[in-house]
């Protein structure tokens, strides 16, 4: 398959690029760091995934992203492991259904109000736009020398050999991994306290909103971080460790 559909590559311009970590069913958090950065029309908005199960209003996350899809600035949905899943059991094109519930599910269910549901009988539960929502999201989304994928890539393939599990479910393989792909990769899906910085080669912004720790954005091109903790209402700067970027 190929790693960088076509069609999804976005050249580097002007515009600013806010990349949001794994949101999990939490859209008090997802709404105070947006109304922080207000982003533009000529700003991007790129999402890693993960935005249902386990914390309390997966629906309204979702809502809260198709208003932001609305507003006029370039949105970039990709898809996590967790929807994937979701599609699944909602008998839609997906894979590992069976596992939905025991990794939080029964938090989105109850959020659509249909957690005795499963199958067609779910998925024709869902409001018409959030179908759409799930079915449009992307696996990948390329901007300049930034690649952005859910979980991140197999060192041992080439990028138009990448497979869709890995890219959705790859962690310590990867994570652990110096390999170059020629891009800078922006992850998500395995959680951390702090973001993962391995520059030139992966930056990992997944850090535990859900746990208690924090939501976290990546500012592109100039490389800063911002963070909401949970039940917080205030929008703090992260501050990686000076020098970072000529670590290697």
């Amino acid at each position: 398959m190929r790693c960088v559909p076509e069609g999804r590559e976005r050249k580097m311009g002007p515009e600013r690029v806010f990349v949001i970590g794994d949101i999990h069913g939490c859209p008090d958090e997802l709404d105070v760091l947006l109304e922080a950065i207000k982003p533009s029309s000529g700003d991007t908005v790129v999402c890693l995934g993960d935005y249902i199960d386990r914390g309390p209003d997966s629906r309204g996350v979702v809502e809260r992203l198709l208003i932001l899809q609305g507003s006029g600035c370039h949105c970039v949905f990709l898809k996590g492991n967790h929807e994937d899943m979701f599609l699944h059991y909602a008998g839609q094109r997906g894979h590992f259904g069976e596992a939905f519930l025991y990794n939080g599910g029964e938090s989105t269910l109850r959020s659509y109000g249909s957690a005795t549901l499963a199958g067609e009988a779910l998925w024709e539960a869902i409001p018409p736009e959030h179908q759409a929502f799930f079915r449009g999201l992307t696996l990948t989304f390329l901007w300049g020398r930034f690649l952005f994928v859910h979980a991140g890539l197999n060192p041992q393939r080439a990028l138009p050999e990448q497979d869709e599990e890995e890219l959705l479910w790859i962690r310590q393989e990867w994570i652990q991994s110096r390999h170059s792909f020629g891009y800078t990769v922006v992850f998500g899906h395995t959680p951390m306290r702090q973001p993962f910085l391995d520059w030139p080669y992966k930056i990992g912004i997944d850090t535990g909103l859900v746990y208690g720790n924090a939501l976290t954005c990546l500012v592109i091109p100039q490389l800063s971080f911002l963070q909401v903790r949970r039940h917080s209402r205030h929008v703090t700067a992260w501050e990686p460790p000076l020098g970072w970027r000529e670590s290697c």
